[in-house]
């Protein structure tokens, strides 16, 4: 799950990254993307029903600890790390 502010517009371009990301990994066919907005998530991401969530939006501190941090992605500085971060968690 990508989610961002509204659900449109910074968690497409994350989306796009993380795709192409993966697609150069041979990972792209281990995963199935979804987008939404944080403010329908919320439960959802508290409920672990996603396996892996990247925001590029502010997130409560109640589910802050299982979403990994895509601001990265959109600005270019420490996106190695947030791509690293996303392969661990598919490989484990």
């Amino acid at each position: 799950m990508v989610v961002c502010g509204t659900g449109i517009a910074t968690s497409t371009v994350a989306t796009g990254k993380i795709k192409s990301y993966l697609e150069e990994q041979g990972l792209s066919s281990e995963v199935h993307f979804l987008q939404s907005k944080i403010a329908d998530e919320v439960s959802a991401i508290g409920n672990d029903e996603y396996d892996i969530v990247v925001s590029t939006t502010m997130v409560p501190s109640s589910i802050k600890d299982k979403v990994i941090n895509g601001v990265p992605l959109l600005t270019g500085i420490g996106a190695d790390k947030v791509f690293e971060e996303i392969k661990s968690k598919i490989e484990a």
